[in-house]
């Protein structure tokens, strides 16, 4: 499994850049107060489901996992020299 330097910044923004997706795709904004973990698995449900990103396994779509493939799939929206890519 891949790990970045800068992980958590980059799953913060894979966060962001999910929302203005799901928006674009005619889904409402996230209401205020939505922990993280519930934006992960919607996010993560509407890529896997638009086929974005390759869907794990059902026994293996737990939190972490699912964080992990949002950051894989920002590292492949970034260009090659952006820092959040170093490892």
């Amino acid at each position: 499994m891949k790990t970045y330097k800068h992980e958590a910044q980059m799953l913060k923004k894979a966060l962001q850049v999910g929302e203005l997706y799901a928006q674009q795709r005619g889904f409402a904004k996230f209401p205020a107060g939505t922990s993280e973990k519930d934006k992960v698995a919607a996010i993560y449900m509407l890529l896997a489901e638009d086929k974005q990103l390759t869907p794990l396994p059902k026994d293996k779509q737990t939190g972490p996992e699912m964080r992990h493939k949002l950051v894989l799939w920002l590292a492949k929206q970034l260009p090659e020299d952006h820092y959040l890519l170093e490892t």
